[in-house]
C-alpha cells in the first residue's frame, strides 16, 4: 500500500482518532506518536480553507432561537439544541425504546494475524435481528470501538471487489474493536431501509430507524468487555455515509463520526443526494415513485418536500454533533464549498470554546481512491 492510500486512510479515520487521548491504539513504543504530533499532520484539514472562512451556506443558522434571536452562551446553546432535536424527533417520527442490556450473539469465529472477527447477530430493531461481523484486536485492555455501515457487512471487512472499503479491516489493524453492519436482505430486495412497523406503514422516516438500529448497535457493542463505551464511533461511505450522519447526529452516544461523500445537505441537482427517495425522507405508501430525480411527473412525497417548503435541512443535524468532532471525507457530492455549510456547525463550536472540532479532506470522485 503507497503512501498516498495509507494517507488517505489515516485521513478518513482521523475523526476517530480525535476522540482519543494520547497514543494511537495499537502502536508499539517503537512507532507512538503523542496526541500533538498526530494533529501536527493533519489540523491544516480541521481548518476552512481561507476563501471558506467565516462563509456560510445561505441556510438559516441552528444558532437563530424561535424568538429570532442569536443564541450567544453555552447554556442558551443546549436550550436551543433541545429544540432542535425534539422538532426533529417530530419530524421524522418518534424511535421506538431503546433495546436495552442485550449482547451481541455469536454464530462463529474466524482467527487471523492480530484479531479475531466474529461471525454475529443482533437485534436493531423490536421486530428484526441482523447479521454482521465483529473484529477484535488482540491487544489487552478496553479500546476505542467503531461501527461501520453500508449495504452489507462484507465490504467493511474487505470480502468484496470494492476497494478502499474495508474501515472495519483497517481500523482493527490499528487496535479498534470494530462492528461492521448493514442492510443485506433490504439491499437485496431494493428496499434498501428499515421500516417501521411495516413496509406499508411507517411512523419513522427510514433513514432515521437506520439510526436507531445502530443506536441498538451501540448499545450492544458498548456491553463487550473489551471495549470502552465512551469511546465509540461510526463510519460510513455513501449511502453508509447517510445512514452514519444520521446515527451520530440523532443519537448523542456515537463520540465521534466520519462520513464518506454522503451529501451532506438536501440538493435537488445531484442523484446520488437522493433524501426525496422513499427509503431516507420521503416515505409514502406504494407504488413509490420511479426512482431518480424530482420532476413534475415524478415529484417527491412523503415527509421530503414538507422539509425543504419549511426551510429545514441537514445542517441542524450537524450542529447536534456539537462539541463531539466529526470528519467528512467529501468527493463528488461535497466538494471543499461544503465549507460554507460546515460552517454552521464551527460557528456553534466556537460559542462552546472549541475549535478543530469539524474537518473535512477533499477528493474528485464519489468513490474513495
Amino acid at each position: 500500500m503507497n503512501d498516498r492510500v495509507v494517507l488517505r486512510l489515516k485521513l478518513l479515520l482521523i475523526a476517530l482518532y480525535a476522540s482519543l487521548a494520547g497514543h494511537a491504539p495499537g502502536q508499539t513504543s517503537s512507532d507512538q506518536l503523542s496526541k500533538d504530533e498526530i494533529w501536527a499532520q493533519i489540523d491544516s484539514f480541521f481548518t476552512p480553507p481561507v476563501q471558506y472562512r467565516d462563509s456560510f451556506a445561505a441556510l438559516q443558522s441552528p444558532l437563530i432561537g424561535e424568538e429570532g434571536r442569536k443564541v450567544a452562551s453555552a447554556d442558551a446553546w443546549y436550550r436551543q439544541r433541545k429544540i432542535i432535536a425534539t422538532r426533529w424527533q417530530g419530524l421524522l417520527g418518534g424511535w421506538p425504546p431503546l433495546i436495552q442490556n442485550q449482547s451481541l450473539t455469536y454464530l462463529d469465529s474466524t482467527l487471523h494475524n492480530g484479531h479475531t472477527q466474529y461471525t454475529i447477530s443482533l437485534q436493531w430493531t423490536p421486530k428484526e435481528s441482523t447479521r454482521g461481523y465483529l473484529l477484535v484486536p488482540h491487544l489487552r485492555g478496553r479500546k476505542p470501538a467503531v461501527i461501520t455501515l453500508y449495504y452489507e457487512p462484507e465490504t467493511a471487512i474487505g470480502k468484496t471487489d470494492k476497494p478502499f472499503r474495508d474501515y472495519a479491516y483497517q481500523l482493527v489493524k490499528r487496535g479498534f474493536v470494530t462492528l461492521s453492519l448493514g442492510t443485506t436482505e433490504a439491499t437485496e430486495e431494493k428496499t434498501y431501509a428499515l421500516y417501521y412497523p411495516k413496509l406499508d406503514s411507517v411512523t419513522v422516516q427510514p433513514l432515521s430507524m437506520l439510526a436507531y438500529a445502530a443506536a441498538n448497535a451501540w448499545q450492544a457493542l458498548a456491553l463487550h468487555p473489551q471495549v470502552d463505551s465512551s469511546r465509540i464511533g461510526v463510519v460510513g461511505h455513501s449511502f453508509g455515509g447517510k445512514w452514519a450522519m444520521f446515527a451520530s447526529c440523532l443519537f448523542e452516544k456515537f463520540a465521534c463520526a466520519a462520513w464518506s461523500d454522503p451529501g451532506i445537505v438536501m440538493q435537488e441537482d445531484r442523484p446520488s443526494i437522493n433524501y426525496w427517495e422513499p427509503w431516507y425522507l420521503g416515505h409514502h405508501p406504494r407504488p413509490w415513485r420511479e426512482r431518480g430525480m424530482i420532476t413534475e411527473s415524478n415529484p417527491a412525497r412523503g415527509l421530503y418536500p414538507h422539509l425543504v417548503k419549511n426551510g429545514h435541512n441537514l445542517h441542524e443535524l450537524h450542529a447536534l454533533m456539537a462539541p463531539r468532532p466529526f470528519l467528512v471525507s467529501g468527493g463528488s457530492e461535497d466538494p471543499v464549498d461544503r465549507w460554507t455549510v460546515l460552517n454552521h456547525t464551527v460557528e456553534v463550536n466556537r460559542i462552546l470554546g472549541h475549535t478543530s472540532k469539524v474537518g473535512m479532506t477533499n477528493r474528485r470522485d464519489h468513490a474513495p481512491n
